[in-house]
């Protein structure tokens, strides 16, 4: 329960970060890094997707 919420906080405040910590570098990293240049929030759901759901 407790890493669920530190991995949420995480993947908003930092998402790459939270989505690096998971996957580990590759094609998810770099989509999410995409993802958070174009926008912020679609990297935030992206991270939120893969990190906590």
């Amino acid at each position: 329960m407790d890493n669920k919420i530190i991995a949420l906080i995480v993947a908003i405040f930092l998402p790459p970060v939270a989505v690096y910590l998971k996957k580990g570098t590759g094609s998810d990293l770099v989509i999410n890094i995409v993802l958070c240049l174009i926008m912020w929030v679609p990297g935030v759901l992206h991270a939120i997707w893969l990190t906590v759901l």
